[in-house]
């Protein structure tokens, strides 16, 4: 499948045009959190701090960063669910029947005070085997601006179901197992799904045909 660049639409269109898709790759990660060097100073020691849980998102290059947000609906007519167990497809509910879904371990999940939908898929036991979704409404032009910048990193990027798709997968640095992230768009409503060891097969197709039931109306533009 080929890859094509995405191009800026006014605003509630979303416009595609076949232009070249840039091969170089974007560099630019943020360094990984590092300890502070010891000051020597006994009496001025510092409190240790609170041990938190390492995040489920994954930071590095491969992936990319963190998708743009916008506040409010962003001009969308679709509606967040509110249920992270309700998006599953019935094979991909299926297959995560046995892993625990939103663990307090792994922070704020279900729906959050922006409106937004987060749910994690994982044992807090486990190193690996992990998914994490986030439903969020996000403006046109800066998602599409970020699809873009995901093409530079190795993401395929294409048109089903209405909107748009971004997908990537590669080998974790630490476990022989394949990770990767899945990014969807329509409606003002982005869909980002960062997976490790854990992909089942139609995960993101029940996803979005939760969130735009068959027989749904698909925005016009203008």
């Amino acid at each position: 499948m080929t890859s094509r660049a995405l191009t800026r639409s006014a605003p509630a269109a979303l416009l595609l045009a076949p232009v070249l898709v840039s091969t170089v790759l974007l560099a630019g990660c943020a360094p990984e959190p590092g300890s502070a060097p010891a000051t020597g100073s006994p009496a001025s020691s510092a409190p240790a701090p609170t041990a938190t849980p390492t995040p489920l998102e994954t930071r590095s290059v491969q992936a990319g960063g963190p998708p743009p947000t916008a506040s409010g609906s962003a001009g969308s007519t679709t509606v967040i669910p509110r249920d992270c167990a309700g998006i599953l497809g019935t094979a991909a509910r299926t297959a995560l029947a046995s892993v625990p879904l939103n663990d307090p371990a792994f922070g704020e999940t279900g729906t959050l005070p922006d409106g937004s939908l987060r749910c994690v898929w994982a044992d807090p036991g486990a190193d690996t085997a992990k998914i994490v979704t986030t439903i969020a409404h996000a403006a046109e032009n800066p998602v599409i601006d970020f699809m873009n910048e995901l093409t530079g990193i190795g993401f395929t990027c294409y048109e089903p179901d209405a909107g748009v798709r971004c997908e990537k997968t590669w080998e974790n640095e630490r476990y022989p197992v394949t990770d990767g992230r899945t990014l969807y768009f329509r409606d003002g409503v982005l869909i980002d799904t960062q997976f490790s060891h854990l992909a089942p097969e139609g995960f993101t197709s029940g996803v979005i045909a939760s969130v735009w039931p068959a027989g749904a109306p698909t925005p016009a533009a203008p």
